[in-house]
């Protein structure tokens, strides 16, 4: 239940979660999506907490990425460059070095190092044509890093191939892309709604008139059937 909340609906996972961990809160799994729900919604002392009771039953390092990343979001970026170093890291597979790569650059911004922030993407994954599950996220990143660092014209490039890598709408690349290119986006149905109220207002306001109007035909001639029988 947590799992299929998270996405849509933080709080509500939140709120399962807790009731989970006080039904089984021995259970790695329940405390690994506990951790996750409280990550999403911010918490991340909470989060932190619980991804460390998960990594101590159950001896993975999987975690050890969004462990880092609770670091960043407790303000402690020096933390978080610190488990980027750590022997945990060379056992993690590819997907989990390129989550601890993003995270350490996340961890250089918060120190507004930049330059640093930008050499820690680059990497073999950066530069590779093929497309895997993390590719866009990372081109998104560099190309994010290289905007703030005044690098207009590369980061274009690089949100340009973000959207080739995003098959499934995972970044805002296209409007970040869009944006750099001067692209303004129009919603048509807000213009024709408002067109259609005010239409439909004045319509109203026309009729109410046209109603008074016969209102008051009805009344004089009220009044002269009146003044005829009286005569």
């Amino acid at each position: 239940m947590v799992a299929r909340l998270i996405d849509e609906d933080p709080e509500g996972a939140y709120g399962y979660s807790r009731v989970a961990l006080r039904l089984a809160s021995r259970v790695a799994a329940v405390r690994e999506a506990a951790g996750f729900a409280a990550y999403a919604n911010q918490k991340y002392a909470e989060a932190l907490a619980e991804f460390r009771a998960a990594r101590r039953m159950t001896g993975t390092v999987e975690l050890w990425p969004v462990m880092a990343d609770c670091e960043r979001g407790l303000g402690r970026p020096e933390k978080a460059l610190d488990m980027a170093g750590a022997p945990e890291v060379q056992k993690l597979d590819k997907a989990g070095q390129v989550e601890m790569r993003l995270v350490a650059a996340g961890a250089r911004r918060d120190m507004d190092q930049l330059d640093a922030a930008i050499v820690t993407l680059q990497s073999p994954e950066l530069a590779s044509n093929s497309v895997q599950p993390w590719t866009a996220r990372l081109r998104y990143a560099y190309a994010d890093a290289l905007l703030a660092a005044g690098r207009e014209g590369e980061a274009r490039e690089w949100f340009a191939k973000a959207v080739e890598a995003d098959r499934d709408g995972s970044t805002d690349a296209s409007d970040r892309l869009a944006e750099l290119d001067g692209v303004e986006f129009v919603d048509a149905f807000d213009g024709s709604d408002e067109d259609d109220d005010t239409q439909d207002a004045g319509t109203e306001a026309e009729a109410n008139k046209a109603a008074e109007k016969d209102d008051e035909k009805d009344d004089d001639q009220d009044k002269g059937h009146d003044q005829a029988d009286r005569d």
